[in-house]
């Protein structure tokens, strides 16, 4: 009977050895994920940014937080509860008000930033290591902000241009389609707030972006920003087709293909 017995919690264990690649099992019920197009300031700058990790703005950002940002998905701030404006201080809209992240609120004019067409189509990607229910809430910094300053909650309209609900994963992201608005021009902040349902976790993350000036047509084939940040390499999304065009130059990969294995690896690497 004790041969037996051992027998059969043998075969038990290796039974449910898959279960352990499932997201659920890996650990306490967590979400986690960050922007990748329009690239947030916080994956640009982390180990999976390639160039744009390596540019003056990132470097700077490592120095202010003391350590390369490789939990870039894991930006999340418990209990706000929708009081984004209430518990997030002005000047800490792109940390979270989170003292590692608090090199991401450095007031600059050189980001890694993605090229947008003002009134075009845009497809938010967002890269979710451990998928989980809540509402993603779009903001464009208003007409006139000045990436000179540190952020507030004043640069940012009352009201989110995009709003969307429970979208589904697909390749390890969520893809949230939306018209930008018509009247931006030159440097803004795209910034994304995701509330978690399924925990009490919000996401805040700061993606900047380059409009064409006022009168000045983009250059599709463009890939540098003129002016102050002429030699900084940034992206371009097409506005036609609502589809992420290129990501930065030089830049990471595709990022987590399936949410079971791959949310595991990165859990456990921070283990």
């Amino acid at each position: 009977m004790t041969r037996m017995t051992a027998r059969l919690s043998i075969m038990a264990a290796v039974a449910a050895a898959p279960l352990l690649l499932l997201p659920w099992a890996a650990g306490p019920a967590q979400a986690h994920g960050a922007p990748t197009a329009p690239v947030s300031r916080v994956y640009a700058c982390s180990p999976e940014g390639g160039d744009a990790a390596r540019s003056a703005a990132c470097r700077a950002a490592v120095a202010a937080g003391g350590a390369k940002f490789t939990a870039w998905d894991n930006l999340r701030v418990a209990g706000v509860n929708g009081r984004d404006r209430q518990v997030i201080p002005d000047g800490r809209l792109c940390s979270g008000n989170l003292p590692a992240y608090r090199g991401l609120d450095l007031a600059r004019r050189d980001w890694p930033a993605t090229r947008l067409t003002p009134g075009g189509a845009l497809t938010l990607t967002y890269a979710s290591t451990i998928a989980h229910t809540g509402t993603f809430r779009l903001y464009l910094t208003k007409p006139g902000y000045d990436p000179a300053k540190p952020l507030a909650w004043a640069d940012l309209p009352e009201r989110p241009f995009a709003q969307v609900t429970d979208p589904p994963l697909r390749n390890g992201a969520y893809h949230i389609d939306a018209r930008l608005p018509t009247d931006r021009t030159g440097r803004q902040i795209l910034y994304t707030v995701w509330q978690n349902s399924s925990t009490p976790d919000t996401y805040f993350s700061c993606s900047d972006v380059v409009f064409p000036e006022r009168g000045k047509a983009a250059d599709p084939k463009e890939g540098r920003v003129a002016g102050p940040e002429k030699g900084h390499v940034v992206a371009e999304q097409r506005t036609g087709s609502g589809r992420s065009a290129h990501m930065l130059a030089g830049g990471a990969a595709a990022v987590l293909v399936c949410t079971g294995g791959a949310a595991l690896a990165v859990r456990l690497r921070r283990r």
